[in-house]
């Protein structure tokens, strides 16, 4: 029984594997998103945490009290995420996408795929800014924003859609976990 279990398994995640091989293959080779290149080149670059950096220094500089203390609170959220999709990382250890004859544009920080964390990342703030600032405005930017950051990681070949996918839902996930606590501890705190 067992032996049939494992079987299928693997099986399932070959057919996982190749599917997620197709996916970056068509995501990559589509001549609209290659005509926008330099849009997922500069995606993928802001997913470096740059905008959301320049959002926090803006928040400080030119926000009130309140904003400065959501500031704390997002930079508690992104500590946490940070080091819960590395955590992930390193436990699936699986490796990114080949590039096929194609020149990396960087080095990597890390070998590894799964989850993507610019994705994580980018799901975890932007799901943080709208429950701190829920405008309509805020809430399509931000997200447009998220999921440009998470296409640019499969045009790339940085990323399968599945460590994309990943990324968004946990992201997402230890977003709306932590930042009750950490908003609480910090606008309750007597600064």
């Amino acid at each position: 029984a067992f032996g049939r279990v494992g079987s299928f398994l693997d099986h399932f995640g070959e057919r996982i594997l190749l599917a997620d091989e197709g996916a970056v293959d068509w995501i990559s080779s589509r001549p609209l998103m290659r005509r926008l290149e330099v849009l997922w080149v500069a995606a993928t670059s802001l997913g470096n945490g740059y905008v959301w950096g320049l959002l926090g220094l803006y928040l400080i500089l030119f926000g009130g009290r309140a904003d400065r203390l959501n500031v704390l609170a997002g930079l508690g959220v992104m500590m946490v995420e940070v080091t819960v999709f590395r955590v992930f990382k390193g436990l699936f250890s699986r490796p990114r996408p080949a590039l096929r004859g194609r020149l990396p544009r960087r080095w990597f920080m890390d070998t590894f795929a799964f989850p993507s964390g610019h994705t994580t990342a980018a799901f975890g703030m932007a799901y943080l800014v709208t429950q701190l600032y829920p405008q309509p405005l805020t809430l399509a930017a931000v997200y447009s924003l998220a999921c440009a950051i998470g296409i640019s990681r499969v045009y790339l070949r940085d990323h399968y859609l599945i460590d994309v996918v990943a990324g968004a839902v946990l992201g997402t996930i230890v977003a709306h976990v932590v930042l009750p606590v950490f908003y609480q501890i910090i606008h309750t705190a007597r600064w």
